[in-house]
């Protein structure tokens, strides 16, 4: 496995799939349809805003985002909601996830989506990212690193705690539990230093 940082040209429409693979189930009622959602990603991919792992054969197995004040990895503006959805769906979209969007946290570097191909998972792939993130985290002058993660994902969970990430806030999510499918999400820690 090869871990790099920054998405190459050729590999944004497959990180695009990936993130959309990771995310849709939660996004699907504000995003899709899913050709839609992956053709807004592919137009709001921060590119130098993440981490991708590659096989020996070069294919793009894993990918996770980090969000800083110049930017995320699904970043995009209004202008790019427009341009796939036209302007109506564009404004109600950008409404409801403005309800959604984590700020960017002074003290703590933050983990904006870390996505593995199915195909890749249980080989070690989320682990050498966020060992990646960890190295990015320390290069920009971080001690930690901060994420969210659905209630009801378990399997991410599982792992960010395995990696030393500690829960320290659950969110309800309210009403819009009924718009994001899932009913909290829980903010994690972990010291890198």
């Amino acid at each position: 496995m090869k871990i790099t940082r920054g998405i190459e040209r050729h590999d944004i429409a497959e990180a695009a799939r990936l993130y959309w693979l990771a995310f849709g189930d939660k996004l699907g009622r504000v995003m899709g349809p899913e050709h839609r959602a992956t053709a807004y990603i592919q137009r709001a991919l921060g590119v130098d805003h993440a981490v991708c792992a590659h096989d020996q054969c070069g294919k793009l197995i894993g990918i996770v985002g980090f969000k800083t004040y110049e930017g995320a990895l699904v970043g995009g503006r209004l202008r790019d909601l427009a341009a796939v959805y036209g302007v109506v769906g564009a404004l109600w979209r950008a409404a409801l996830m403005a309800l959604f969007v984590s700020d960017v946290d002074n003290e703590r570097f933050l983990i904006d989506g870390l996505a593995v191909a199915p195909s890749a998972r249980g080989q070690g792939v989320g682990t050498a990212l966020l060992h990646a993130i960890f190295a990015e985290a320390r290069r920009q002058g971080y001690a930690e690193v901060r994420l969210e993660v659905a209630g009801s994902n378990h399997r991410a969970r599982a792992l960010y705690e395995r990696i030393g990430f500690v829960p320290v806030t659950q969110v309800d999510m309210g009403l819009l539990r009924h718009i994001f499918d899932f009913d909290s999400t829980t903010i994690m820690i972990c010291r890198v230093v």
